[in-house]
């Protein structure tokens, strides 16, 4: 009887991300982790540089281990960079903020994430006006 494709039933079991699953394992590699996530390799070792949660562990032989909370960091910062518009300064920020509110007994967790993206949309809003101006400025110039 051919072997089944199918996982055994302990690994059956996943967490959903959005529309990501995420296997039930302790620790992935890095080529696993991009698969998952859909970005390349050399991104992850760049964020990885960029953002202080992100760290994952290395073996013995010097390979890159992710750790379930890793591969949902990296859901997250891919959510925050492609999906939210946000720059790595800014993503970096709301990633830190609400580990360092906790710490003091500040806000809860949601608290940062609900008003930034309105400053997220005050951005896009003043680059919008900044170019609208500029062709003013253009036209007035040319009339006078």
């Amino acid at each position: 009887m051919p072997r089944s494709t199918q996982p055994r039933a302990s690994r059956h079991q996943q967490l959903s991300l959005g529309e990501a699953l995420i296997p039930n394992r302790l620790y992935f590699r890095i080529g696993e982790v991009s698969q998952l996530t859909e970005t390349k390799a050399y991104v992850l070792r760049y964020w990885e540089s960029e953002f202080p949660t992100l760290k994952p562990v290395k073996s013995r032989s010097g390979h890159r281990l992710y750790r379930r909370q890793d591969v949902e960091t990296v859901f997250e910062i891919k959510r925050l960079l492609y999906e939210r518009g946000f720059t790595i300064e800014g993503a970096r920020k709301l990633l830190a903020g609400p580990s360092s509110g906790e710490a003091a007994g500040g806000a809860e967790p949601s608290a940062p994430q609900k008003t930034h993206p309105a400053a997220v949309l005050n951005v896009q809003q003043l680059r919008a006006i900044k170019r609208e101006l500029q062709a003013v400025l253009t036209i007035l110039s040319g009339k006078c």
